[in-house]
């Protein structure tokens, strides 16, 4: 689709129609992802802005697997400067569906008494352009000005399209209209399309539509290297000619240069964004680590109260009992002497279970050996079991009284060390 008008577009219809192509829903919306489509607008508006030659449009594109998809494009001229000589360079410009990520696809576009050149560094004979720009394009710096005064520069150096003679024609010149002064007041605006039957490749679109009024393809200059009688001779200054290509010889090398510095630089801050994130990994699991060291020393800390603690009790027991002699008690026993009554208790209850856990054993081995009667056996068995059980579930709960007093005790001792 394009926007309906008779008079040459301006900028305010140019953005409107922009605007109304991008916002578009449905099966005849242009296939742009929508966080881009600000973008592109803003590209395509700074082209028809610096190149008023260039006209938007929405056009179908054939792919090379024969899928149609309906794009913008950008048709026109673009200027170019041939031995002091302004001509206009018919193309056109198609913003793929991944633009503006990758670049767009550019094709020159050569009306039919025109010839794209055979062989041309940079074009192919569908007329394909293929130039350093486009090879080199970086979203989102890469823009369609940049690459338009890109293919001026390069066509400047060696045109791509020359005008073929006509020996049918009275006229000498075919297309005398090239434009060395670049006169303001010549009117590029004519209702004249391009000849579709011009050799193209699958790639190349065919447009379902028409667009503003845009130059007329037979304004286009005759070849720039090409005899024609009407061009005014002249010998350009050798000096001048050297300065011109030896300062595009110099942009093409800054700008490769720029690029080149532009790559590297990106592909270190890419290696230093990925040593940020290793080193923030490192620095999570140094903390993690940190954390832990200080939980094990906290808990050997407190293991080394508890040993200082014990180790006083121990002493002082030393101390008590180093005087005393075992020959003068009456009873092994005594020599064991319990601090308090759940100690006694324990005593007594373990002694009892481990006692009676000896006297199973010889009951076992008495039925084994027939010295024992069966019956007899089972008696002593229910009634040893019966007795062992009540003093283990004794031994239990002081175990447990115990355990709940030494709890106190240690927090006693511990604000005692702490302090």
């Amino acid at each position: 689709m394009v926007p309906p008008a008779t008079q040459p577009p301006n900028p305010q219809e140019t953005q409107q129609f922009l605007s109304s192509v991008l916002s578009q829903r449905g099966p005849s919306a242009v296939p742009y992802s929508e966080d881009t489509k600000w973008l592109i607008r803003q590209h395509l508006i700074s082209l028809l802005t610096t190149f008023p030659s260039l006209e938007p449009k929405t056009a179908t594109f054939t792919h090379n697997d024969g899928r149609t998809v309906n794009l913008l494009q950008a048709d026109g001229t673009i200027p170019m400067t041939y031995q002091s000589v302004t001509y206009n360079i018919p193309v056109v410009i198609w913003l793929m569906e991944s633009y503006p990520r990758h670049p767009p696809c550019v094709y020159v576009n050569p009306t039919r008494d025109m010839i794209i050149k055979r062989p041309h560094p940079h074009v192919n004979p569908s007329g394909l352009v293929s130039v350093p720009y486009l090879h080199n394009w970086i979203y989102p710096s890469s823009n369609l000005v940049d690459l338009v005064l890109s293919l001026s520069l390069v066509f400047g150096r060696d045109p791509p399209l020359y005008s073929q003679r006509r020996t049918s024609n009275n006229n000498p010149n075919p297309n005398p209209n090239h434009n060395p002064n670049n006169n303001p007041n010549h009117n590029p605006h004519q209702n004249h399309h391009p000849n579709p039957n011009i050799n193209q490749s699958s790639n190349f679109a065919n447009a379902s539509s028409s667009g503003y009024p845009h130059p007329a393809r037979n304004n286009y200059p005759p070849s720039p290297y090409s005899p024609s009688p009407s061009r005014p001779s002249h010998t350009e200054d050798p000096t001048e000619v050297f300065r011109r290509n030896a300062i595009n010889k110099l942009v093409e090398m800054v700008h490769n240069d720029v690029t080149s510095l532009r790559k590297t630089r990106e592909a270190e801050m890419e290696g230093l964004f990925g040593l940020q994130g290793v080193l923030k990994q490192r620095e999570e699991v140094l903390d993690k680590g940190v954390r832990e060291m200080r939980e094990e020393m906290e808990g050997l800390e407190q293991q080394l109260q508890m040993v200082l603690m014990n180790t006083d009790v121990l002493e002082g027991w030393l101390r008590d009992n180093q005087g005393k002699k075992l020959e003068s008690l009456e009873n092994v026993e005594d020599a064991f002497e319990c601090v308090d009554v759940l100690s006694k208790q324990m005593l007594d209850c373990t002694a009892a279970d481990l006692a009676i856990e000896d006297t199973l054993y010889a009951l076992d081995k008495g039925v084994q050996v027939g010295a024992v009667p069966f019956d007899q056996y089972l008696r002593s068995v229910r009634v040893l079991s019966r007795e062992q059980f009540f003093h283990r579930a004794t031994a239990a709960k002081v175990r447990a009284a115990q355990l709940q007093a030494q709890v106190a005790t240690i927090a006693a001792r511990s604000h005692h060390y702490g302090s």
